[in-house]
């Protein structure tokens, strides 16, 4: 048995132990490292290792801090946007396509207004959102449970506040998808290497065992492009990108400039992702 296993039966032992006693129980008793040499052995550094254990704060205003606005109107005006903001998505990031729904691999998927906003329970539904879907992905929160959930660090918030996967270091515990109140993240229980069509060799493959999301396009945004989805959107400005942290940047104008709501705040997460109405 590889390492990466014991280690994962050594924290599932133990699991129940947490609930008790914090994150701080597994902590000391999984390697018996510290913080801070955990964030340097998973790569990451100390203050993402912090936020992970759930001692983080909400970003300050330095530095970037990406978020996304949806505007459900122009997706409603042209159902069209939705295909394609999923069909870059999926292109880009070699999302398998397989033949039985139960085994779907989503990172942005367009669903009903109810499934999206459980809490917004209205009986007189308005015609246009009764009637059109919307798109939901990732929130990429500031205080994201996943992140704390994951015992090996596989899932992470990068110096931007993006929260990632590394896909080498997942176990497929499957603690993130437990934790994620959103429904944000798919598991591969089947190999997806057959079932990518036009594979984009620039991207990673997975294999199955693995959890994957959005990854907000971070491999993009990093080379100076807009994400996938907001490209495919075009003029449209179906969906805006940007840096949260700018006052002067487009996302932060029109957050100014719109009423936007956003997927169960009441939860603590603190999504990075709006909607107009």
């Amino acid at each position: 048995m590889d390492k990466n296993r014991r280690n994962f039966l050594k924290v599932a032992g133990i699991s129940t132990l947490a609930g008790l006693g914090g994150t701080a129980v597994v902590d000391r008793l999984v390697g018996g490292t510290s913080l801070a040499q955990a964030a340097a052995d998973s790569g990451h550094d100390v203050d993402q290792a912090k936020g992970a254990q759930g001692h983080g704060e909400i970003p300050s205003s330095s530095g970037n801090r990406y978020g996304m606005i949806i505007d459900i109107k122009k997706f409603q005006q042209d159902p069209s946007l939705g295909e394609k903001a999923v069909q870059a998505c999926h292109s880009v990031h070699n999302v398998p396509q397989f033949p039985d729904k139960k085994d779907e691999i989503k990172w942005i998927w367009m669903t009903n207004f109810e499934n999206a906003f459980p809490t917004s329970s209205n009986p007189y539904r308005d015609e246009a959102t009764a009637k059109h879907q919307l798109p939901i992905l990732c929130n990429h929160c500031d205080q994201p449970p996943c992140v704390r959930a994951c015992p090996t660090k596989a899932t992470f918030k990068n110096k931007d506040g993006i929260i990632m996967m590394d896909y080498h270091r997942c176990i497929g515990c499957r603690f993130c998808m437990a934790a994620c109140p959103y429904g944000s993240r798919s598991f591969n229980w089947r190999d997806p290497e057959a079932f990518v069509k036009n594979a984009n060799h620039v991207y990673p493959r997975r294999t199955r065992g693995v959890v994957e999301k959005c990854n907000f396009c971070d491999e993009r945004v990093g080379a100076g492009k807009q994400p996938a989805c907001v490209e495919a959107c075009g003029e449209s400005k179906a969906i805006v990108f940007g840096n949260l942290n700018d006052p002067d940047s487009e996302i932060r104008k029109m957050l100014k400039e719109n009423h936007t709501i956003q997927r169960n705040p009441a939860l603590g997460t603190i999504p990075s992702v709006f909607y107009i109405v």
